[in-house]
């Protein structure tokens, strides 16, 4: 059931016309070391096809919850190219955390949304800034700036771009030093996603 669904939605994301500023295609194509990918929930739908573009098929993992629903999530994401790590997605707890570390420390890159599973929306929990403290590589603030989509009605109404739409992609650096003060860190982090990630200005009842 879920083959078709993962053709579709590589098919989908391969139609984007993505636009991305030298300097920011430069940051996501930084490979002489993983990176930790950390992106808005409402941006999923862009994960697998930047996995696919910018990092050249190198391995990517996210957490998944170890719930029956990670499962299902775990086979659409392996249809998408993007491989899963099973653990507590709500709270990232100290086995998920350890894991997601392992899979840095094997050369892989990950990726992280700080306001999944749940919300609330764009609330950034502080879990990216500790696995990114302990995996001691950068990450990698991730923006979508969509000319055309749909938005569901969903807790982060979530973002589906319109097949053949254009995209402007932003892409920023933060390396492991300067997340030393978390607290300072995660009000940094929030301000900087939320700066490379507009929404658009929506009139009442739309959606």
């Amino acid at each position: 059931m879920l083959w078709p669904l993962g053709l579709l939605v590589r098919l989908w994301g391969m139609s984007l016309r993505f636009e991305t500023p030298p300097e920011d295609l430069r940051n996501y194509q930084k490979k002489d070391e993983p990176i930790s990918m950390v992106l808005w929930h409402n941006r999923l739908f862009l994960a697998a096809e930047i996995v696919r573009r910018y990092r050249g098929g190198r391995p990517a993992y996210a957490l998944v919850s170890a719930s029956q629903d990670g499962a299902w999530l775990t086979a659409f994401f392996s249809l998408c190219g993007v491989r899963t790590v099973r653990g507590s997605s709500s709270r990232l707890g100290r086995e998920a955390a350890s894991a997601l570390v392992e899979m840095v420390h094997a050369g892989h890159d990950i990726g992280l949304t700080p306001d999944g599973p749940r919300g609330p929306c764009y609330d950034l929990k502080p879990g990216v800034v500790i696995v990114g403290r302990r995996a001691k590589v950068p990450l990698l603030l991730i923006g979508g700036d969509f000319d055309s989509a749909w938005r569901l009605r969903s807790w982060d109404r979530f973002y589906v771009p319109k097949p053949f739409s254009r995209v402007r992609m932003r892409g920023e650096l933060v390396t492991a030093d300067q997340l030393a003060d978390r607290d300072a860190a995660m009000v940094r982090l929030r301000e900087r996603l939320i700066a490379i990630n507009p929404d658009p200005k929506e009139s009442p009842g739309s959606g």
